[in-house]
Order: structure tokens, then C-alpha cells, then sequence
């Protein structure tokens, strides 16, 4: 049951920012931790990212929604990881100056949408 719970906190989460950067890319770059400092705004750039965090937010949503769905879930934790990892890869090259907001928003959420999207043994074999 508690998986079903991360992984519907984790879709509305996911959903929302990528929602957030489909159609508010100028208020999603502003308000997201770091972007700002990877260089100058790209209106299209920033939807390509909102799309991936759509994807991923409602892959984890079909996973709340029914337990075989699974698979949606692992292919939304694979971005959600990629992403974990290029940020993992910042920090042990001395990108450390959003050490916090990487870690609580960006590294958490990729590791917890991986175990909730992880099925029961029973429920991997449907």
C-alpha cells in the first residue's frame, strides 16, 4: 500500500513540474532550482524536459493506478534516474551549489519512484 501511495505522490509531483515547464517555461526556469544557472532560456528546451517529466509522472501514475502496470513506472524511473545521475555526476565534479534542492527534489525522487515502481513478486509475473 505504501508504495501506491510514493508513487502517486510522485506522479502529481512529476505531472505538475512538467505540466509547469509545458506551459509556463519562463515561470518553470525561474522558479527551478539551479536552471537558471545552466545558461540562457530556451523555450524549447525547457517543454522537451516538461514532456519527460510528464512521461515519467504519468507512468507512475498508471503504477498507483494498477499494480500490473508496473513497466510504465520502471520506463519513468529510467528518466527520473538519468536524470539523478547527471546531477550525481555534477556533484562529484564540484557542482555542489544546489547540493540540497538536488538531493530532496532531483536524487530522492528518482530512487523512491524505482522502489515504487518495483511490483510485488506475485504481481511481476501478471
Amino acid at each position: 500500500m505504501l508504495k501506491i501511495w510514493v508513487a502517486a505522490l510522485l506522479a502529481v509531483f512529476n505531472i505538475a513540474n512538467g505540466l509547469l515547464a509545458l506551459f509556463d517555461a519562463p515561470g518553470w526556469y525561474a522558479s527551478v532550482p539551479g536552471a537558471s544557472a545552466t545558461g540562457d532560456f530556451n523555450p524549447h528546451f525547457v517543454q522537451d524536459i516538461g514532456a519527460a517529466f510528464l512521461a515519467a509522472g504519468l507512468g507512475l501514475a498508471a503504477r498507483a493506478w494498477r499494480e500490473r502496470y508496473w513497466p510504465a513506472a520502471m520506463a519513468g524511473a529510467v528518466f527520473l534516474v538519468s536524470h539523478a545521475l547527471i546531477h550525481i555526476w555534477g556533484m562529484g565534479h564540484g557542482d555542489t551549489q544546489f547540493l540540497a534542492s538536488d538531493l530532496a527534489f532531483v536524487v530522492a525522487p528518482a530512487l523512491l519512484a524505482v522502489w515504487a515502481a518495483l511490483p510485488r513478486k506475485a504481481a511481476a509475473h501478471v
